[in-house]
């Protein structure tokens, strides 16, 4: 006999069309919950190009001006609509970010008399002080430490990532249970890309090696690291082309190093990618993938990788420990910018290797699935309710 539908009111403050892990993560979790007998409605913001969709209540929402890819929801507008979402009964409330969708969200839980919980996606200790360039670092440390333990000391239970998450929260002093639950990948999605076709969309040629980086294009991704060490993995492969597929705030600045680099020839800005079949594709058309994120607190894009059969060299920190440590279709890539490069080429250039990593990768991407991740979020979610 199924389990009786859990009825979960999720609220967020990111959402697609704006794309980052917070609205990956939504969203798989959304289409595998749906088998684990879990209802969503989730509450998001509005953007201007966001079509209506079942179960999900969009907020009138304003600019940023400091980040004008994110928007501030009417707090009126979000505790309306909150509540309209959840008419006909809420099981417990499932919080998905620190700002506005937190308070209502904790409002709501209140109201209601259910449980509510949060997961933890951003390291925003390291996170913010790109966007708050001006205020000491110091003080936006403490003020993101601080902010955190007051919220997650409110929840019944907080939702984390990665092992490193949590050692990270309880040095806080959060003292809220914690559960690591990552986000799984729809593994099928990224085992059958296309990589001829994105080659000849793009006019590379088939034989030119391609180090790949998926993700925001914004200054916490380290991507400027990335270019450094392409002007030292080019000393050995003057081939190399480094794709860059995402979009972001460091753009312009980063294509503005690449000129001053004098790597125009080296890098490609190739924007965003549809994750049905451009996004696979150009996984397939890749000889490795390169990451230098520090601020990951999991790190979906090399399980992505992985699963699509693409070695990955990539520097450990944070989130993409659990990941990487294993060394199961990834490379630990080192932190210096011309071994970086060294290495990244001589990983190039190694089609044995290469041909092992991609074998490893896929197997260990398996340990990864969505429906499994979804299984254990549903298991959490029951606990709390009974």
């Amino acid at each position: 006999m199924p389990a009786p539908t859990l009825r979960v009111l999720m609220l967020t403050d990111v959402y697609f069309p704006r794309i980052n892990g917070v609205s990956t993560s939504i969203e798989t979790f959304r289409a595998d919950l749906a088998n684990e007998h879990v209802a969503i409605n989730l509450v998001a913001p509005a953007y201007s190009e966001s079509p209506p969709a079942d179960r999900i209540w969009r907020v009138p929402s304003r600019r940023l001006p400091f980040d004008p890819e994110d928007r501030l929801m009417r707090w009126g507008d979000l505790l309306d609509l909150s509540g309209k979402a959840a008419e006909g009964g809420i099981d417990l409330v499932h919080i998905q970010t620190p700002f506005a969708a937190h308070y209502a969200g904790l409002r709501a839980a209140r109201r209601l008399k259910v449980p509510v919980v949060a997961t933890y996606h951003t390291h925003f200790e390291e996170y913010i002080q790109h966007y708050l360039p001006l205020l000491p670092r110091r003080w936006l440390k403490a003020a993101a430490r601080q902010i955190a333990r007051h919220q997650c000391n409110q929840l019944d239970a907080v939702v984390v990532p990665s092992p490193a998450m949590r050692d990270t929260l309880i040095e806080y002093g959060i003292t809220a249970p914690m559960h690591i639950v990552p986000t799984g990948i729809p593994i099928n999605q990224f085992a059958s890309g296309n990589g001829e076709r994105f080659r000849a969309r793009h006019a590379i040629p088939a034989d030119r090696p391609i180090a790949l980086y998926v993700g925001r294009v914004a200054h916490e991704k380290n991507i400027d690291f990335l270019l450094h060490a392409m002007t030292f993995a080019l000393w050995h492969r003057p081939d190399l082309l480094l794709v860059i597929a995402g979009e972001g705030p460091a753009l312009p600045a980063l294509q503005r190093q690449v000129a001053d680099l004098r790597i125009d020839h080296h890098v490609r800005f190739v924007g965003y990618l549809d994750r049905k079949q451009e996004l696979p594709d150009c996984y397939a058309a890749a000889s490795t993938f390169v990451f230098a994120s520090r601020t990951e607190t999991q790190g979906l894009v090399l399980l992505e990788a992985m699963a699509a059969g693409l070695p990955v060299f990539a520097i450990s920190h944070l989130g993409t420990t659990s990941i990487l440590e294993p060394q199961h279709g990834a490379v630990v890539a080192p932190e210096d910018p011309e071994a970086f490069g060294k290495g990244l080429a001589e990983l190039v250039s190694n089609q044995p290797g290469l041909a092992r990593l991609a074998s490893e990768g896929r197997q260990f991407a398996q340990e990864w699935s969505a429906p499994e991740r979804a299984r254990q979020l549903a298991t959490l979610y029951r606990s709390l309710v009974i």
